[in-house]
């Protein structure tokens, strides 16, 4: 972690003045030679190129003016400005009809010789002129491309410093780079960090080229330079400026990549990425590409400005090791980039294009907005209403958004290979009902935040803007206000999405309104922003406000300078009514009652939220739970809780740890107050301080607010917990006095309200923003930790990366940090604040891992690519979405079951296959369904998975859903890509019921009886695995099978999802990794991340997010889930589905919606943590090594030498131990969103014996052996002397013995016993505890 230092400052930024005057320069009407066209004289020179010679400038004007000449009909010359010292830019236009602009052809462009000495582009354009023009007519290809494409080349932008270049300077020392005011060109331009910071008039080259840039409006361009060979793609710079190494990444980092690998791949030199110049033979690019700021940085550069100000993506390519190589190289250079060139101008025509009409006259609307959900880099139509927007293949939501129109929304666009998609708009003008007129305006890209927008000619000045207030003002009933909000909904459909996060008690929907220009997503760096109103059913003035505000913004849209700006650049969401069955309890004109201020169950809902200083007894409500869900499903940053009977803004905390109604302080305390005052100080009457005098004579507010705990204790409220457990800061507004006023007195509380609910949204924006984002490849990194230095309390980033930090003006150190990473600082600013965080791969010391590391195939990249694409924003519920089957739930028993299963592999033969596992007592088959693409084979490389359960008999609903996971998997096999992929790259193995004979006794309804949860025997199986049982002994020889990475279990009677041990243990070995895989499927399920359980038949309520050790809930020996931990070697988790151990039917469909994501989930994560291959220094595969984490857990390399192992994001530590082989150590860093870290571990022979050298341990051994020989030889024939004076002896006892035989067989054998009884004895306490102290 790094820590950065951020200044607020108030005072205008002086380079938005500097590029404001830049700009008045560029659009200056008194240069008349932006349209000027040369005119062209015959030449007498020839057309057939010879490639041995230079062209100066007089040579390449006389080319270029004969080729226009031979090829008028596709060829145009003109001059787009002049150099320093009065040289042409001349600009060749190759294109059918070059005299005329007509629709439909994206405009490309080339630019060379931008520094003088950099020659080989200047001529390699030359050729590619005389190229395009002589194959014209004789390549389809080429014909194709100039009839279609609107080709701009200028092949030398710097004229003046090019005759001052000398052939043969590789290094560039004759200064012939800069113009003739010594000004480098390429850093010249606007820049996004530093603004101008150029004389305009020192570079009219630039100047020049802006205004062509600016007018053209060019889909794509390169820039040709020279010194190296590589395509560099934006950005060229940083906020930083630091000189080489960081990665500046734009909004389209992917197409950048691809169009600079287009043109790399081509090239046979560039592709190779080691160009072996003379003068840096160390240098080399990966695939011929990089990061223009990586490589070194570039302000003021001209790919950047036509990016972020030029509606085009340009890159920049280094054609050659020397600058201005012999002319012998000449023809060389052209074979070399000839196919480059050709190849990077045809991707002009992917992605999506398009036209934007106006829907009354059919009039084309230029300078609308085209904006592509999820990135941040919006383009403008041209003046024919023509948009072309460069997309990589896939699937896009695209909306047109112009000032005065209807946004348009056009949902899963698909973009292919090859030619562009075509998607046209058609935007309805909003009337303006209080200027009765319809009014037009474009708005600016949401780049171009500090650009001053330009208009032509003399246009008429607006009419002064009135926006439309609301009509109607009336109490809304439920159905009032469900037809209310859905008839805005239909209306307003670009801009408006309805929808319900759960229900009442008495099951009436509680609806939110979303208000922005892409309402249904969360678009990275977009705060989001929410009111709710309504808690307390009877105090309904902002139930009526919300409504208002609702049809406010709506009709506002599009006309409103400030309604547009909030709705384009907010999410707001809405909940008129948090509390709508107490709603309809309450009565109009209640000033300070409390008749239907609770719920339908008589619970205050402000009193119901977990709270940190009081134990809240009270059940949790359905309300409440809805809400908490729907709080940690979406990243909200600021909020506000509509009340009232008062008129105050109060901020947390809202109670303090002795119950007492004294100040009770948050970290944020400032935050809090600015927030407050922003809403109080638009309200006159707030601000003043004394609200309610009739009512409340005696109470009094400092400027219209208060801390919430000073006024009066509220445990359980909501805004704390908004505070203390999401990112979000809430406010509690009282609107009024009287809580439930007559309908006539609406009209004033709207007016005294309306300006206050504007600015309240208005405080989202304060702050800093930014994205947290992984250096290697850019993308943004979920749950990073955003912290303030002097600040207790930190904030996460959300799924995409990008995080909201609300402060008060002043100085902060803030930090960024991931698990395994460490920060460094991208952006420097006000307001955004940008983190790269480089992941940490290094062996035991700290070093990087050296050694052979896994390749990857495309196959490999897209799969990893595919894992994080479900890890993170809504990937995964995209697939639960795609994924839809009908089906009509109902409970199987065993011959249905086994027929189900049966069906499944007779219908889907190629991926499935049915195994007996055993039979249970009652002779019942125990079946596993093994779903792969290649469900016969052993693929040891592919994780293996084990979906169980129906252990217990009377808890059938895991039975009903994996039957129906398994039925998923099967239909969208072929059909869904995701689920395709998934089947191919997994080993799923699914048990649907483990206790047959238990579940044919059980009943249906009854959710606490134990008939059924036995086996015939009365066995709970849970508790026997101990190999006592034949369904024990079934799933045992299952799970020694030791290839498992992971095993989930379902079973019922609670809502939690538990991990091992079931067995009452002190510590437990990888607990981190074993509660992460818990917790995953916990926080992907609706209800279970919430940890309100809801079960009375337990007696457990509250469950911290859902997850706990096993033996916390119910300790027992001999379980499923603990013999899988130290006998099969995999982690398994038990997930209870439902407090009703055997629900009705009726309720499987919303158990299987409930678990459908979270088991798919599983299926992702089981490819997540480490994985690799084992092998000895000459390839061969080592069995059966260890695989120690975090010097504890074991694994075992399986056939090939594989091994999977899965880990909780963070650092970790593995070790490789083999016989005959030396340990190797590394560490490692998994993520919580990326595929399994790919390890190749090479062990070299262990030479040493007892930590000696071998060479010594033999030659030692081999002295101790000839000394032992010589020492028995002695022993023996000393031996052999006294044998013969005692033979005499010997003989004698040998004659009498008869008489001793059995006294000395009796001595003997009791010797022998009283030895093994000495040895031997058995000290274990129990079998049980003898069983597993085998643990390995």
């Amino acid at each position: 972690m790094v820590h950065i230092w951020e200044r607020f400052s108030t005072k205008p930024k002086l380079r938005v003045s500097l590029f404001a005057f830049l700009l008045f320069l560029v659009f200056s009407p008194g240069d008349a030679r932006l349209r000027r066209t040369r005119s062209v004289s015959p030449s007498t020179e020839g057309t057939v190129e010879t490639y041995n010679k230079y062209y100066n400038y007089v040579e390449l004007t006389g080319r270029l003016q004969a080729l226009a000449q031979k090829y008028p009909h596709i060829a145009n010359l003109s001059s787009i400005g002049r150099s320093v010292q009065g040289r042409e830019l001349w600009v060749m236009r190759i294109t059918q009809d070059p005299n005329t602009d007509s629709p439909g052809k994206p405009k490309f462009k080339y630019v060379g010789n931008m520094h003088g000495d950099e020659t080989v582009s200047r001529q390699v354009l030359v050729y590619l002129v005389e190229h395009l023009l002589t194959k014209y007519a004789e390549e389809p290809r080429i014909s194709e491309l100039v009839n279609n494409t609107d080709i701009y080349i200028m092949p030398s932008m710097n004229p003046d410093g090019f005759e001052k270049s000398v052939e043969g300077d590789c290094s560039g020392e004759n200064r012939g780079r800069n113009n003739a005011n010594d000004v480098d060109l390429n850093r010249s331009f606007p820049d996004q960090f530093d603004g101008t910071t150029v004389n305009s008039s020192s570079v009219p080259e630039v100047m020049a080229v802006i205004r062509w840039i600016q007018e053209k409006k060019f889909v794509l361009s390169g820039n040709l330079h020279g010194g190296t060979v590589v395509a560099s793609y934006p950005f060229d710079d940083s906020a930083s400026h630091q000189q080489e190494g960081h990665y500046s990444q734009s909004e389209d980092d992917s197409l950048f990549r691809y169009l600079a690998l287009v043109y790399s791949s081509n090239h046979p030199v560039m592709k190779t990425g080691q160009p072996n110049c003379p003068e840096a033979m160390e240098e080399n690019f990966k695939d011929g590409i990089t990061n223009g700021a990586k490589w070194y940085d570039v302000p003021g550069g001209m790919q950047d400005y036509n990016y972020l100000y030029g509606n085009c993506l340009e890159i920049t390519m280094e054609l050659s090791c020397c600058k201005y190589p012999p002319t012998a190289q000449l023809h060389n250079e052209w074979d070399l980039n000839r196919e480059s060139l050709v190849a990077y101008i045809e991707k002009v025509h992917i992605g999506v294009r398009g036209y934007v009409k106006e829907a009354l006259n059919g009039a084309a609307l230029t300078n609308v907005s085209i904006v592509v959900t999820g990135i941040r880099h919006n383009l403008t139509t041209g003046k024919y209403g023509d948009y072309y927007r460069l997309l990589l293949p896939g699937t896009y939501d695209i909306t047109a958004v112009a000032t005065g129109y209807t946004s348009m929304t056009v949902y899963s666009v698909q973009v292919l290979e090859g030619k562009a998609t075509e998607c046209n708009f058609t935007l309805a003008p909003v009337v303006s009902e209080a200027a009765g007129s319809t009014t037009t305006h474009s708005i600016p890209s949401t780049d171009e935040p500090n650009i001053p927008t330009t208009t032509s000619g003399n246009s008429p000045p607006l009419p002064e803007h009135l926006p439309i207030q609301p009509q109607v003002f009336r109490h809304h009933n439920y159905a009032d206000m469900e037809l209310f909000l859905r008839k805005y909904s239909s209306e307003f459909p670009s801009i408006v999405h309805l929808y319900s996060v759960g229900r009442s008690v008495e099951q009436r929907e509680l609806y939110v309104m979303v208000i922005s220009d892409n309402p249904t997503v969360h678009e990275h760096g977009e705060p989001e922003f929410k009111y709710v109103a309504n808690m307390h059913g009877n105090e309904v003035v902002g139930r009526e406000l919300m409504l208002n505000l609702i049809e406010y913004l709506c009709r506002n849209y599009g006309t409103d300078l400030e309604v547009t700006k909030l709705v384009n650049n907010t999410r707001i969401h809405i909940m008129p009514s948090m509390n709508p069955d107490g709603y309809e309890a309450s009565n109009e004109g209640d000033v300070k009652g409390t008749k239907g201020r609770n719920n339908s169950n008589n619970f205050d809902l402000n009193r119901n939220f977990p709270d940190q200083f009081a134990t809240i007894t009270e059940p949790r409500q359905p309300e409440t739970v809805a809400v908490m869900n729907w709080l940690k499903g979406n990243p909200f940053v600021l909020s506000a809780n509509l009340h009232g009977g008062s008129l105050v803004v109060n901020y947390p905390y809202d109670d303090d740890k002795k119950g007492l109604s004294q100040y009770s302080q948050s970290p944020d305390d400032k935050v809090f107050q600015q927030v407050s005052r922003a809403y109080s100080q638009e309200n006159p009457l707030m601000h003043n301080g004394h609200p309610c005098e009739e009512l409340y004579p005696d109470e009094y507010f400092e400027e219209g607010i208060t801390n919430g705990a000073q006024w009066y204790n509220v445990p359980g409220g909501m805004q704390d917990w908004n505070y203390l457990n999401t990112n979000c800061f809430e406010v509690t507004i009282e609107l009024g006095c009287v809580k439930y006023p007559l309908a006539r007195d609406l009209p004033q509380y709207w007016e005294q309200n309306r300006r206050s609910l504007l600015q309240f949204i208005h405080q989202v924006h304060h702050g800093i923003k930014g994205t947290v984002s992984d250096s290697r490849d850019g993308t943004g990194i979920p749950n990073a930790t955003i912290s303030v230095e002097g600040i207790d309390h930190n904030v996460t980033t959300a799924h995409t990366g990008d995080y909201w930090r609300l402060l008060v003006p002043g100085t902060y150190s803030i930090t960024a940090s991931a698990h395994g990473t460490y920060a460094t600082v991208q952006k420097d600013g006000v307001e955004v604040v940008d983190f790269r965080l480089t992941r940490v791969h290094s062996d035991s010391n700290g070093q990087p891992i050296e050694g052979p590391q896994p390749t990857k195939n495309p196959s490999e990249k897209e799969f990893e690519s595919l894992i994080k694409d479900l890890s993170l924003g809504q990937g995964l519920e995209k697939l639960v979405r795609d994924t839809a089957t009908e089906k009509i739930f109902r409970y199987q028993r065993y011959k249905e079951l086994s027929a189900f299963l049966r069906g499944l592999t007779l219908n889907f033969p190629q991926i499935t296959s049915l195994h007996s596992l055993g039979q249970s007592v009652e002779f019942r088959t125990i079946l596993a369904l093994e779903i792969s693409n290649k469900p016969e084979e052993a693929e040891p490389s592919e994780p293996k998975i084990r979906f169980v359960a129906g252990i217990h008999g009377n808890a059938p609903v895991g039975t009903e859903l994996l039957l129906e996971f398994a039925a998923c998997l099967c239909i969208n096999y072929g059909k869904n890509p995701v689920i395709t992929r998934l089947v191919n790259e997994t080993r799923i193995v699914i048990v649907p019921s483990i206790n047959p004979d238990g579940r044919e006794q059980s009943v249906e309804k009854q959710c606490t009886s134990t008939q059924g949860l036995a086996n015939a025997h009365g066995k709970d199986l849970d508790t026997d695995f101990f190999e006592s049982q034949p369904e024990t002994r079934a799933m045992m020889d299952l799970i020694l099978d030791k290839s498992y990475t992971l095993s989930v279990a379902l079973d019922g009677g609670a809502l939690v999802a538990t991990y091992p041990y079931d067995k009452p243990v002190q510590s437990v070995e990888n607990e981190g990794t074993l509660k992460y895989l818990a917790s995953v499927y916990a926080n992907n399920h609706p209800k279970m991340h919430l940890g309100e359980t809801g079960c009375s038949n337990n007696g457990q309520s509250n469950i911290p997010d859902g997850v706990m050790r096993a033996a916390e809930r119910l300790s027992h020996m001999g379980s499923m889930k603990d013999f899988s931990m130290d006998f099969g070697h995999c982690p398994e988790i038990t997930v209870y589905t439902g407090c009703c151990l055997y629900p009705p039917a009726e309720q499987l469909a919303t158990l299987w919606a409930e678990n459908k994501k979270p088991l798919l989930s599983m299926l992702v994560e089981v490819h997540k943590g480490v994985r690799g291959v084992v092998r000895d220094k000459s390839g061969k595969p080592i069995v059966g090594a260890i695989i120690v984490l975090n010097g504890g857990v074991r694994v075992f390399t399986v056939e090939g030498g594989y091994f999977h192992a899965l880990l909780a994001p963070g650092n970790h530590n593995i070790e490789a131990v083999a016989d005959g082989y030396q340990q190797q150590r590394q560490e490692v860093v998994v993520s919580s969103y990326e595929a399994a870290i790919s390890l190749i571990i090479e062990f070299d022979m262990d030479n040493s014996i007892f930590g000696l050298p071998r060479e010594f341990v033999v030659a030692s051994a081999a002295a101790s052996m000839t000394a032992l020989v010589v020492t028995a030889c002695i022993i023996w024939c000393v031996c052999a002397a006294k044998s013969n004076r005692q033979k005499d002896g010997f003989h004698r006892l040998r004659q009498h013995r008869d008489d001793y035989e059995d006294e000395i067989r009796l001595t003997s054998m009791g010797s022998k016993k009283s030895l093994l009884a000495h040895e031997f004895q058995d000290e274990s306490e129990s079998d049980e505890e003898t069983l597993y102290a085998n643990k390995i």
